[in-house]
């Protein structure tokens, strides 16, 4: 009997890839050169995806400047958010909401767009979830554009964005919810993990039950530099407050190693 399976999250960008996004962030190639490389690793990881036989593919995000801050261009940021601590000591800290209104400046729409016109197959689509965003409001609030008034704003934002993704035909639209875990960690009595399950909800109540059918979530530990944020986090509470949301498949990676290894789990609709 087959077994089901799909991609998850990013591939791994090539060495020339990095070396062309360091060299255009020091300000030493032009744009247009950067997205002549950003073009040359999309196929590449393209070409990679179907010839695994996979029958769904995905960009492996190999053009986002990040899989949590693409939206996030043209927005008033300070660099001083919230910090996401990693098992090995290093750390990555998100910029914080200084001014209103809350816009995103690019949607995965594009991304989408971008890899559907490189194969034939069906082709998912990840968007970052409202919840990830959130972290982006500072606790001292932001002068003249209160937190109700900022989660307005991103709830309709996160829509569009799922929407316009779902409008242009993909295999699915894919919700990264790697905070999940990060929650339970900052936050053992789970308040933090229902109050992201509560606003998630609040985006995908704007979907019929039809069109929620093809929009799944996935939730990690987190991997960077071969390190994770909440590897430690035991899974079953996740799993258990997550079955709480209003969407397709949920997909959760059950084990993560530092050679990379790992186990997924499927839970089809509900």
């Amino acid at each position: 009997m087959p077994i089901p399976t799909e991609p998850i999250g990013s591939v791994p960008r090539s060495a020339e890839l990095l070396s062309a996004m360091t060299r255009h962030a020091s300000g030493v190639i032009s744009n247009d050169e950067l997205a002549t490389a950003q073009d040359a690793a999309l196929r590449e990881t393209i070409a990679a995806m179907e010839a695994t036989g996979s029958p769904v593919i995905s960009d492996g995000e190999q053009t986002k400047p990040s899989f949590a801050k693409y939206p996030l261009e043209g927005l008033k940021l300070a660099a001083d958010g919230v910090v996401i601590p990693f098992a090995d000591g290093h750390t990555r800290q998100l910029p914080k909401l200084v001014g209103g209104p809350f816009r995103y400046g690019v949607h995965a729409v594009s991304y989408l767009r971008a890899a559907q016109k490189l194969t034939k197959l069906p082709v998912k689509q990840a968007v970052i979830a409202a919840s990830a965003l959130s972290l982006l409001y500072p606790a001292e609030g932001v002068a003249g554009y209160s937190r109700e008034a900022f989660i307005e704003d991103l709830i309709r934002e996160a829509v569009s964005g799922i929407r316009d993704c779902s409008d242009a035909g993909p295999a699915c639209v894919q919700i990264d919810f790697t905070e999940g875990r990060l929650a339970l960690k900052l936050d053992p009595s789970g308040g933090v993990l229902n109050a992201f399950v509560d606003l998630n909800n609040r985006v995908l109540g704007n979907f019929s039950a039809e069109e929620r059918k093809r929009i799944g979530v996935h939730a990690c530990p987190g991997g960077d530099h071969d390190s994770t944020h909440s590897a430690d986090v035991d899974i079953w509470g996740c799993c258990l407050c997550c079955f709480g949301w209003r969407r397709g498949d949920f997909i959760f990676s059950w084990r993560a190693s530092r050679t990379g290894g790992g186990c997924w789990m499927r839970r089809g609709s509900c």
